[in-house]
């Protein structure tokens, strides 16, 4: 496990959008940018609540829900860890339903404050590549 946690650097606490639902997304990008990668550990909770300078249960609450979601596995006594990949039982219908709802919040969000989807699609080109912003 790294020190170097660029990918929860994304959390501020001046922002309307909760803190939990912050830390979630920031990890889910660092997931789909490959910045955090299978088999990577993540921080303890109370690591992670004291960097952030965060309440431990909020940190708590979604490393649980990435957990059920499939995203996480934590090995007690051991840590947290990113899993190798969504589960396998989910069918592809279902995948791409999520993945379109998820696409179409991104869109409408943009949209609200003035970007376009091509902004959108740019910005999330350059975050596949796992460039910074």
């Amino acid at each position: 496990m790294s020190g170097d946690w660029d990918w929860a650097k994304t959390i501020d606490a001046r922002d309307a959008t909760p803190i939990h639902a912050q830390l979630e997304r920031s990890i889910r990008v660092a997931i789909a940018s490959r910045r955090l990668q299978p088999g990577d550990q993540l921080p303890t909770v109370r690591q992670l609540a004291v960097a952030l300078r965060v309440n431990a249960n909020t940190v708590a609450k979604v490393y649980s829900h990435l957990e059920r979601s499939g995203a996480l596995e934590t090995r007690r006594g051991v840590g947290t860890f990113i899993v190798d990949g969504p589960s396998s039982s989910r069918n592809q219908e279902a995948r791409d339903a999520e993945l379109r709802a998820i696409a179409t919040r991104a869109l409408a969000d943009a949209s609200a404050r003035g970007f376009t989807a091509a902004d959108l699609r740019r910005e999330l080109q350059i975050l596949s590549k796992g460039a910074p912003t």
